[in-house]
């Protein structure tokens, strides 16, 4: 008799689900990863093994590559690992699959940043090496224990060469990098090459001469002498090019050629032999001083930075006088440090995750800063009653005082006669420091300064203060006047950069040129159409040479209301309104009032 047969099991019989497996891999150096079969090729072979063992669970292993050659376990900025999280948001992996966890990160924190995204897509994570479920507790628990681990062996590890490269300095020990003018590396120390010794040597004694580097780099320019010569075990050139500025500046700094070894400002004697004496040395870091002093209160240029020096952001770090070229108009900021050396803010070094730029960071036109400072000064030394309120507690004579508080005004009323040199003078005597804020321009005075600069003579103003170092300590304590201006930081149109408006300066600006051009670009353009011979919009933008669209845009500007016009002949527009604003405006209101109110002229 025939058994009965059992009813089918639905669990054996239904045809598995495909589970879309994605392998990512990840090696910290770039070592060996150009040859044919490298480590990265070794941990995809095992994973996709692993994945081969899981057939029949359906598990596939997705074509595209997740490979991060070269790129460290502790930072989340790595490629391939961006491009796996963005296919996991998309729905486009279930599951991901590594050779060891620490190949996936090294860091507590940055694990559980990746396993939020992993339960919000329902992605499963595999290591091949070692069995994890990311499902249950228990799971999660060994796999943080294990990144503990692997994030205390980063950390060690990082110490550990860091105490090395500190011990190897400490006894003079050259420690890698590509080697400098005058030098090569044999046997893991630095030699002198004697031809480019020579030329080091010259360097230093023409500058000692000269006093300028960019004399030097003339003069080096034209003698053809070039930076040092590279070539990498891949036969890869680099170098070889003129020596630039700032390579002149670093090289004449460069405590290697007196035969020492600078370990983070702590300078150690060097195992190698120095190339520049010391007699040469000192002199040539004497004028680099001498030079810098001279920079800080630059007086003698046809535009001077008023301030240098002076002006500090939000965060006490100093603005630096800077400057760019443009079609051969010159135009001066004051610049934020760090913006212009790179570095980090003093937290970020405690913070590997915090933004490289801070927000408090000011790239700030020179002109618009400066008319700030010297009104709110001009105004302070032309107030009788403000100053006579300084200088009483200090002069007792009535006579003296009413000459100096007339001093004082006479200052202020020959203002915008001054020349340079005596405008850095007397902003240099009388103010400490400078903060720009969010909201205002805080402007520090010495009181006893005040005293000071109003019974100087005036042909004396000018003239370098031989007594400033010990005066500057004799009135680090002393009273302190601070003078606020309301100001606002603001961007102007696209432009990553801030301007500082004040009310008591708004009409004191100067017309934007840009904003002058774009104006008559549009007059011209309406008179062409008011001249009424029958041309089509199309026809007038070609005899313009410019496009439809644009011939449309700037032709409406030469209908705005007069008074918006006559405000940005006088420079009086709102300091946010920009040209390239105002030109790809295209749905400018047709009604004056509605102009105004769009344009924020009230």
């Amino acid at each position: 008799m025939r058994k009965p047969t059992k009813p089918p099991n639905a669990a054996s019989t239904a045809k598995a689900s495909v589970v879309r497996c994605a392998v990512y891999t990840r090696k910290s150096s770039e070592e060996g990863l150009e040859q044919s079969f490298n480590s990265l090729d070794a941990q995809r072979e095992a994973c996709e093994a692993y994945v081969a063992s899981q057939k029949s669970e359906g598990w596939v292993v997705l074509p595209q590559m997740y490979d991060d050659g070269g790129i460290s376990g502790g930072t989340m900025d790595r490629p391939a690992l961006q491009r796996l999280l963005a296919d996991i948001e998309a729905g486009l992996i279930d599951t991901v699959v590594v050779y060891k966890v620490d190949r996936l990160t090294r860091s507590l924190g940055d694990f559980a940043k990746i396993v939020e995204v992993f339960d919000a897509a329902s992605v499963s994570f595999v290591s091949v090496t070692q069995s994890f479920n990311t499902t249950t507790s228990m799971g999660r628990l060994t796999l943080n224990m294990l990144l503990s681990f692997a994030q205390f062996e980063r950390e060690v590890t990082g110490e550990r060469i860091r105490d090395k490269i500190a011990a190897s300095k400490a006894k003079g020990m050259w420690m890698g990098g590509r080697p400098p003018l005058g030098y090569e590396v044999r046997d893991r120390k630095l030699e002198i090459v004697e031809a480019e010794a020579e030329t080091v040597r010259h360097i230093f004694t023409r500058y000692a001469e000269l006093g300028s580097v960019l004399d030097l780099w003339d003069e080096l320019a034209a003698a053809g002498i070039s930076a040092k010569r590279h070539v990498s075990v891949a036969g890869n050139v680099t170098g070889g090019g003129t020596l630039g500025r700032g390579a002149l500046y670093h090289l004449l700094q460069n405590r290697l050629y007196r035969g020492e070894i600078d370990h983070k400002g702590t300078i150690h004697p060097g195992e190698h032999e120095a190339i520049v004496g010391q007699d040469l040395w000192n002199r040539v870091q004497a004028v680099l001083a001498e030079n810098r002093i001279e920079r800080a209160v630059r007086s003698d240029a046809a535009s001077p930075s008023l301030l240098a020096g002076l002006v500090r952001d939000e965060d006490g770090i100093p603005l630096t006088p800077t400057h760019a070229n443009k079609k051969g108009r010159r135009y001066r900021y004051y610049v934020s440090h760090d913006l212009i050396a790179g570095r980090k803010s003093p937290a970020a070094a405690e913070s590997a995750e915090q933004p490289r730029r801070r927000t408090s960071a000011r790239r700030i036109p020179a002109t618009d800063l400066e008319n700030i400072v010297e009104g709110r000064l001009t105004e302070f030394l032309s107030d009788a009653s403000v100053i006579d309120a300084v200088v009483a507690p200090r002069a007792r004579d009535i006579d003296e005082r009413q000459r100096l508080v007339a001093r004082a005004g006479e200052l202020a009323g020959a203002w915008t006669t001054l020349a340079p040199a005596e405008k850095v003078a007397i902003i240099h005597r009388l103010v400490k420091a400078i903060a720009v804020t969010m909201e205002t321009v805080d402007i520090t005075i010495g009181a006893d300064a005040v005293l000071a600069l109003a019974r100087c003579r005036a042909d004396r103003i000018a003239m370098p203060d031989r007594k400033s170092g010990r005066r500057a300590l004799d009135e680090a304590e002393g009273e302190t006047l601070t003078l606020t201006v309301p100001a606002m930081l603001k961007r102007v149109g696209m432009e990553m950069r801030h301007l500082v408006e004040a009310p008591r300066d708004r009409d004191a600006r100067k017309p934007d040129r840009s904003l002058l051009r774009l104006l008559a670009r549009a007059h011209r353009f309406r008179d062409l159409i008011l001249r009424g011979d029958g041309q089509s919009i199309a026809e007038l933008a070609d005899e313009t040479g410019v496009t439809r669209p644009y011939f449309s845009r700037i032709v409406r500007l030469g209908f705005l209301a007069p008074d918006i016009t006559t405000a940005i002949l006088d420079g009086r527009q709102p300091i946010d309104l920009s040209a390239k604003q105002l030109s790809i405006t295209t749905d400018l209101a047709k009604d004056w009032s509605e102009q105004r109110r769009e344009l924020g002229f009230g």
